[in-house]
């Protein structure tokens, strides 16, 4: 199976990504009542909670990236995603699983 990959931005408004390293799990949560973004996914990470949200807009979405908006119908209310690379304007990772 392809494998899906997805862009976290928004970090700066969280706690940075220089902790972020390859491998990291991370977990994506629906927010569907997000009044800025009704296809919003958050990203979490165990111990330090929201780090960031899936990129959903040309500008943020890293080189093969699903935007937010077409990753949303492909995962349940949550799922899980492994980070991948560090780059200077975002964190590129995959999806574990998918529908």
């Amino acid at each position: 199976m392809k494998r899906i990959f997805f862009t976290i931005t928004g970090t700066n408004h969280y706690y940075g990504q220089e902790f972020f390293k390859p491998d990291m799990a991370v977990k994506l949560i629906k927010e569907p009542d997000n009044e800025a973004d009704r296809e919003a996914i958050r990203v979490e990470l165990e111990g330090l909670g929201q780090v960031g949200y899936v990129a959903n807009s040309p500008y943020t979405v890293a080189g093969e990236s699903y935007s937010a908006g077409r990753l949303y119908d492909k995962i349940g209310d949550t799922a899980e995603g492994t980070v991948l690379y560090i780059l200077p304007k975002g964190v590129l990772c995959f999806l574990n699983c998918h529908k």
